[in-house]
């Protein structure tokens, strides 16, 4: 956990986000690249990707204080715009994303499939710098475990705060009891399947955004079953897994959609 990367007077620079930064700047420089492998115009969608990174971070954002307002916000109101510090959560920032990309396609009239098989490529490359970001700051850790790959973050770090008030910690204790770094885990997972997609991309040109919705859904149903911060829940799935479910089954839909297109 190191949550300053770095301090010059007043300035304080937070690693999350230098990591979100660093997600979008690769991001950005990917989809310029696939623009010109495909021949399209990479500057007339500069605008469609910011409105996308700041809708996706706003409706993280908004997520995560609606699942943690009672832990973390109703005492501390203020700490809502401190985004800086971490705090967010994936799905909320996709769905919103999703809704300004529709209202692009249909005001641009631009076809919402071809452009979010563009676009789909680049997502987890942001968001696996994106967890890393949360592992520096500590946030969306794992479980308890005696592992040799477990952690212990410091004193005053969201694992040992939980940890203290569960009462699994006394208020001395300098760190926390080690937890599975699920932050880094879900990282490789999402770098991993950014290198499947921008393969498949790169051959096919087509079905990426598919592949990244079922991919994506399984990657983050799994990993749900190894964090161990508090999660709200939907019957015996916490939120992130149903709406994984909800993707998977899109995700499904729009393979065989576009596999019956291409075979006609």
């Amino acid at each position: 956990m190191h949550p300053d990367l770095f301090s010059i007077g007043f300035l304080h620079v937070k690693t999350y986000g230098c990591c979100m930064a660093l997600g979008f700047f690769a991001s950005w420089q990917v989809l310029s690249y696939l623009c010109k492998l495909i021949g399209r115009q990479f500057e007339p969608l500069g605008n469609l990707v910011v409105a996308l990174m700041v809708s996706g971070v706003l409706g993280s954002r908004i997520a995560y204080v609606i699942e943690h307002w009672q832990a973390e916000f109703a005492a501390h109101p203020l700490d809502v715009i401190r985004i800086d510090q971490g705090g967010l959560m994936f799905y909320g920032g996709f769905i919103l994303a999703v809704l300004v990309f529709v209202g692009w396609c249909i005001i641009k009239k631009e076809r919402p499939l071809a452009l979010g098989d563009l676009l789909c490529v680049v997502i987890p490359l942001g968001h696996a710098f994106g967890r890393i970001g949360c592992f520096f700051y500590g946030c969306c850790y794992g479980r308890l475990s005696e592992s040799p790959i477990a952690v212990a973050f410091p004193r005053a770090s969201p694992a040992w705060y939980e940890q203290m008030n569960a009462g699994l910690i006394s208020a001395a204790a300098q760190k926390s009891l080690p937890v599975l770094p699920t932050q880094l885990f879900e990282a490789a997972a999402n770098l991993l399947l950014f290198v499947v997609l921008f393969l498949f991309f790169r051959r096919i040109k087509r079905g990426t955004m598919a592949l990244y919705l079922i991919g994506y859904a399984l990657i983050r149903f799994g990993m749900e079953i190894l964090r161990g911060d508090p999660r709200a829940a939907v019957g015996p799935f916490s939120i992130s897994q149903t709406i994984s479910i909800a993707l998977l089954a899109a995700g499904v839909l729009l393979a065989i959609k576009s596999r019956v297109f291409k075979t006609h």
